[in-house]
C-alpha cells in the first residue's frame, strides 16, 4: 500500500498547524510555556485519527530498529493496558449514570506516559509528532469551550486567539476517508476510528487489517484541484495584508464564524 499522496496532504496540514501555533504564540505575550524538557502533554490522554495513526506508525517503523524499538514497543504495551483500564472505568461510570461532563473531566486528569517519551523527557519522534502534541500549549476551541495547558500563563476569562479543534478534527477525518478510499476498503466505519498513540505503534497496518478490497477497484474520477492560497479570503485584501491583521486565529474557520 502506498499512502505517499495522503501523507503529503497530512504533512501540509501539519505545516499549517505549526504556522498557526507560531502566529498564536506571537500574539499572546508570555502565555505559552512550551519548551525543551517540558513533557506535560506527553502524559495527557488523547487519541489519534486513522491517518495520524498510520503516519506515526510508518515513521516509527522507518526510524527504530533493534533494542530501541523493542523498548518503545514494551512501553507502548504498558501504556495501552493503562489506557484500557481508564476507558473501562469511564464506561462503567457512564453505565452508573455519571454525567458525560464529569467523565470527560476525570479522563482529562488521567496521566499516562507516552511510549515515545525518552528517559531524557524528549520525544523519540518529535519531528513527526501528532497534531495534538503540536498545539497543546495554545488555547483551543473544542465544542465551543476554551481549553489550554495547565502549565500555560493564560488567564481565565480573558480573550485569546484560539485554534478550532473541531474543524481540525473534521479535516483529519476527511484525510482518513481519502486513505481508506485509496485502498477501496470494505470497512465502512474505518475512517471514524480513533487510536491511542500506544496502539498506533503496536498495530501492524496490513492490507487485511485495513480491509483492502483486492477485487474490482472503484472507478477513479478526476476532480479539479484548487490552487492553494496563503490568504484567508475573509476580506478583499491580498495575502500581504495578513501580517497586520488583528483577527483571532482559528484554524480552518473564518472570523465571522467564530
Amino acid at each position: 500500500m502506498d499512502f505517499t499522496n495522503i501523507f503529503e496532504k497530512y504533512e501540509a496540514l501539519v505545516a499549517e498547524v505549526d504556522k498557526a501555533f507560531k502566529t498564536v504564540s506571537e500574539r499572546t505575550d508570555d502565555g505559552i510555556k512550551c519548551g525543551k524538557g517540558c513533557s506535560d502533554c506527553c502524559h495527557a490522554l488523547f487519541d489519534l485519527t486513522l491517518v495520524e495513526a498510520i503516519y506515526l506508525n510508518h515513521k516509527f517503523n522507518e526510524s527504530f530498529r533493534g533494542m530501541a524499538r523493542s523498548t518503545i514497543m514494551q512501553q507502548a504495551d504498558v501504556s495501552d493496558r493503562e489506557i484500557n483500564k481508564i476507558k473501562r472505568r469511564a464506561f462503567k461510570a457512564s453505565q452508573a449514570g455519571t454525567s458525560a461532563q464529569e467523565i470527560i473531566r476525570e479522563i482529562s486528569l488521567a496521566r499516562v506516559r507516552c511510549p515515545l517519551l525518552g528517559d531524557d523527557d524528549l520525544c523519540g519522534l518529535y519531528e513527526f509528532r501528532p497534531l495534538t502534541c503540536r498545539i497543546y500549549g495554545v488555547p483551543m476551541n473544542i465544542g465551543g469551550e476554551a481549553h489550554s495547558c495547565t502549565k500555560s500563563g493564560f488567564s481565565a476569562g480573558k480573550a485569546y486567539p484560539t485554534i478550532n479543534m473541531d474543524t481540525l478534527q473534521d479535516r483529519l477525518i476527511k484525510l482518513s476517508k481519502e486513505l481508506t478510499e485509496s485502498i477501496n476498503s470494505k470497512l465502512i466505519e474505518l475512517p471514524e476510528m480513533i487510536i491511542p498513540v500506544s496502539m498506533a505503534l503496536i498495530t501492524d497496518y496490513t492490507p487485511e487489517y485495513l480491509g483492502e478490497n483486492t477485487g474490482k477497484a472503484k472507478e477513479e474520477v478526476e476532480t479539479p484541484v484548487e490552487a492553494p492560497s496563503e490568504a484567508c479570503s475573509t476580506c478583499s485584501e491580498d495575502k500581504s495584508a495578513c501580517a497586520n491583521c488583528n483577527y483571532t486565529v482559528s484554524l480552518g474557520a473564518t472570523p465571522d464564524s467564530e
